[in-house]
């Protein structure tokens, strides 16, 4: 299956202080990581009221733009995903509508608006990763499963009600392998230790 991909970011330049800058990627046919959490570590998904609407604006975009989630976790001030799109260019207008739609309406509940609502302003309002292969895929979704259990919410994650697993882990990572949707033919220092995410991702949690 041949991909269409193009990355974008703020600055032209590719490094800062060592390291690369922070962009997104846009790959058709691909596994992704994706996090962002609430600007401030604020509480924002604290009531039931504002996962609720989370979850029903995740859905909907998920399902209009092709993103196929495989496990989400939501907590009070950050969420992390992992799933498939089949096209890469709808990586953009997906989170756009969602981090939109989500702050607005959360922001409605409110006693004092979060603005800007997610992490910073413009394009670093959350993180995405193309995975590489199959040992990462299976790191992002076990990292994505136990979020309550990590953050002391719950000692098995089947008893907390916003991690949703929407497929099986083995089975789906298997066919994304046939799929040929992982990061096998792009050498890049983001994703050369296997088995490990971006350092941009792990800035995400509280």
């Amino acid at each position: 299956m041949s991909k269409r991909f193009r990355k974008s970011s703020a600055t032209k330049t590719e490094l800062f202080k060592g390291k690369h800058r922070f962009e997104h990627w846009y790959r058709d046919n691909t596994v992704y990581f994706i996090t962002s959490r609430c600007r401030d570590r604020f509480q924002a998904f604290a009531t039931e009221q504002a996962k609720a609407i989370f979850w029903d604006r995740f859905q909907h975009y998920s399902e209009k733009y092709g993103f196929v989630p495989w496990v989400t976790s939501l907590l009070d001030n950050h969420y992390h995903s992992v799933g498939y799109l089949k096209i890469g260019e709808n990586l953009g207008p997906l989170m756009q509508h969602i981090h939109g739609s989500v702050a607005k309406l959360v922001n409605d509940t409110l006693a004092v608006p979060l603005v800007p609502f997610w992490r910073t302003a413009g394009n670093k309002d959350y993180f995405d990763g193309c995975l590489r292969d199959e040992d990462q895929a299976n790191r992002a979704y076990r990292y994505t499963l136990k979020q309550a259990v990590r953050h002391g919410i719950v000692a098995d994650y089947r008893d907390y009600p916003h991690t949703r697993m929407n497929i099986e882990m083995d089975r789906t990572i298997k066919r994304a392998a046939q799929l040929k949707a992982f990061l096998y033919d792009v050498p890049y220092a983001r994703y050369q230790r296997t088995g490990r995410l971006s350092d941009q991702s792990t800035q995400q949690d509280p």
